[in-house]
């Protein structure tokens, strides 16, 4: 796969994951799709003016030229084509087709928790976000943010100081630090974590760009908290996103008087949980066994018994009993393995004897997501 083409696409403004489908589906290529003359585009139903910037944009961009000044960069572009693209990404509706990256992605970033809030922290927000990610990241949780000032920074910061990964999902390319006095630590993101972006490089920080990011934010996440946020904070958006691609939404119960707690007891109203300690997350989320589960899967690889299961399991909860019935397999079999498995963090059981595939294949996890972008 000649990965120029998908960042060519991703070069043009109004092309987007279902655009990228269509034109893979038409020209059977995106290296195709990028040399076909202007009427093949509009024919394969891109519209006259998103056709002549493409046009444009090829006319204008050396895409091996850019390529290479994306690899000097040490950024590695992920395609939603690559085994090492985030699972828990491509999970969502209309995942990012294109993510750039600096830093590594891990089999550990699978356990992520997303901390996100105002810019404008109080002490009590202070305090709770320091906490929290504090404690996420002393259990084994991935803290995932957006490197803005306040909780975000307070976030990752704290992530850090607990000898823990965190990930920052940027508004801008991954070349271009957002606000700048964090470039210092974007710099430690990215030797215990990452920073990334579905801009390409080059794309400077404008206010458009950073609520559409906040779908990325909660996509990486088995959960999103907000910790303050006012009545038209950016971490409402990021939240609306979480529950839109069904993850769990925390918020942490404010005063309410205060500007900043409007926002999160208006989503502890409408339905969220409310998040009064962090052994609440590893309780809902299942998250109390990262480390047995993390070893497991080093010390216990998975055999053909529990890929058959996996097959036949997926993230809609199926009853034990309908398990037994799909595999032909004995319960008691199906049983041990399945309590095998959640040990190893492959599945869930949901409640009701109801389980879901927590992960699809080995490879999911095994693999190390440190590859470099090949053209």
């Amino acid at each position: 796969m000649d990965k120029r083409y998908w960042v060519g696409f991703n070069l043009v403004k109004g092309i987007g994951a279902v655009r990228f489908q269509a034109l893979q589906a038409y020209f059977g290529s995106l290296e195709a799709a990028w040399k076909a003359p202007i009427e093949s585009l509009v024919a394969a139903g891109l519209g006259p003016k998103l056709a002549e910037r493409v046009v444009q944009v090829r006319q204008q961009v050396d895409l091996d030229r850019f390529f290479s000044q994306i690899d000097a960069q040490g950024i590695t572009v992920l395609t939603w084509n690559d085994e090492a693209y985030p699972r828990r990404l491509k999970e969502i509706e209309q995942p990012p087709p294109v993510l750039y990256l600096r830093g590594t992605l891990t089999s550990e970033d699978t356990w992520a928790v997303a901390i996100v809030g105002t810019r404008r922290v109080t002490a009590y927000g202070r305090q709770v976000t320091e906490e929290l990610a504090s404690f996420l990241a002393a259990n084994g949780v991935t803290v995932v943010s957006g490197l803005a000032r306040g909780v975000d920074a307070i976030a990752h910061q704290s992530a850090l100081r607990a000898g823990g990964r965190t990930l920052a999902v940027l508004g801008s390319g991954v070349d271009r630090i957002y606000p700048p006095e964090h470039t210092q630590l974007a710099r430690q993101i990215i030797e215990h974590g990452a920073l990334l972006s579905d801009y390409p490089p080059g794309v400077p920080p404008e206010a458009a760009n950073f609520p559409p990011r906040n779908r990325i934010i909660s996509g990486l996440s088995m959960a999103t908290v907000v910790v303050e946020a006012g009545e038209t904070s950016g971490a409402l958006i990021t939240a609306q996103f979480a529950a839109d691609q069904g993850r769990e939404v925390f918020a942490v119960p404010g005063n309410i008087l205060a500007p900043q707690s409007k926002g999160t007891n208006r989503l502890i109203a409408e339905g969220a949980r409310p998040l009064l300690s962090g052994r609440d997350l590893l309780d809902v989320l299942n998250l109390t066994r990262v480390q047995e589960q993390r070893q497991a899967r080093h010390v216990l690889p998975t055999d053909q018994l529990e890929a058959r299961l996996l097959e036949t399991l997926s993230h809609e909860p199926l009853h034990i009993d309908e398990i037994c019935r799909q595999t032909g397999l004995p319960i008691e079999r199906v049983t041990a393995t399945l309590t095998m498995m959640e040990l190893k963090g492959l599945a869930r059981q949901v409640g009701g004897m109801n389980f879901v595939a927590v992960c699809e294949t080995q490879a999911e996890y095994d693999t190390s997501m440190t590859t470099r972008p090949t053209s």
